[in-house]
């Protein structure tokens, strides 16, 4: 058996307000929309990953979600000019990672990172 794909569900009644966020600002690719349901993601192959977690780091809550990307800063920059708030960093840790968390529309706390 080998697990070919992990899909964290968010529960809204907004599906669309979903573009702005991973759409528009983080540049995902809307890979399904039935109206009740729209899946972001990428056709790039991405790692299978699940943590499980005490606490987020350096003092920081758990975020819901995790996201990795190649330019932390230009997405920084992206999200202020979006008008979402960031509610850490940005920050260097010492485990090796650029972040800041921001939450999305839907109010989950989103972890973006980029390794140095």
């Amino acid at each position: 058996m080998t697990v070919r794909r992990i899909v964290t569900n968010i529960a809204t009644k907004d599906v669309a307000g979903a573009k702005r966020f991973y759409h528009d600002v983080l540049g995902l690719d809307l890979l399904m929309d039935m109206g009740w349901i729209a899946t972001y993601g990428s056709e790039d192959r991405m790692q299978v990953q699940v943590s499980f977690m005490t606490e987020g780091g350096s003092g920081t809550p758990v975020p819901d979600l995790s996201i990795e990307v190649d330019d932390v800063d230009a997405v920084l920059d992206a999200m202020k000019v979006a008008d979402f708030a960031v509610e850490y960093g940005p920050a260097d840790e010492p485990w090796g990672v650029r972040r800041f968390y921001v939450r999305d529309p839907f109010g989950r706390l989103v972890n973006i990172l980029t390794h140095r």
